[in-house]
């Protein structure tokens, strides 16, 4: 299966301009961009929530981008460097898709803010509510112990 804008000529910058001209347009009253190492972060302010996107880059060193998919290959620095900067592209891309459709779908009545940016909510430690859910979510499965579908009816 492709990736979405796997082969995007959009310059990171350009989507990072699109996700908060996105966020003004949906009513947010805030917004910010950073990134370390091979993480950057998306977060604003919407519905008297804060709400966060961490976004992992690839990894520059991995063999998608040191040698050619087909024969493995070792690519020539600046190859490997726009294989890079192509992947890097994309996920800003895709990043950019994903909250413009949640924030339509929110907007048409589809779904519920909360529901719909749930796991990126900013909890007051600093962690998102997907960050605190995920270990509960697999010690359950784990452990087989699985609350009731419908507690309230047992």
């Amino acid at each position: 299966m492709s990736r979405y804008a796997a082969n995007t000529d959009v310059s990171s910058h350009k989507s990072r301009d699109e996700i908060e001209r996105t966020l003004t347009r949906y009513g947010a009253t805030g917004f910010i961009y950073g990134w370390q190492e091979n993480q950057a972060v998306v977060a604003f302010r919407m519905n008297e929530r804060h709400i966060k996107f961490s976004l992992p880059m690839p990894d520059r060193n991995a063999k998608e981008f040191t040698q050619t998919p087909t024969r493995g290959n070792r690519r020539s620095e600046s190859a490997a460097q726009t294989a890079y900067e192509q992947a890097v592209r994309q996920r800003w891309r895709a990043l950019a898709l994903v909250i413009k459709a949640k924030l339509e779908a929110v907007e048409c009545g589809i779904t519920e803010f909360d529901d719909e940016f749930m796991a990126h909510i900013v909890l007051p430690d600093g962690a998102t509510i997907g960050e605190h859910m995920r270990p509960q979510i697999q010690a359950a499965y784990d452990s087989g112990n699985m609350p009731p579908l419908l507690p309230h009816y047992t």
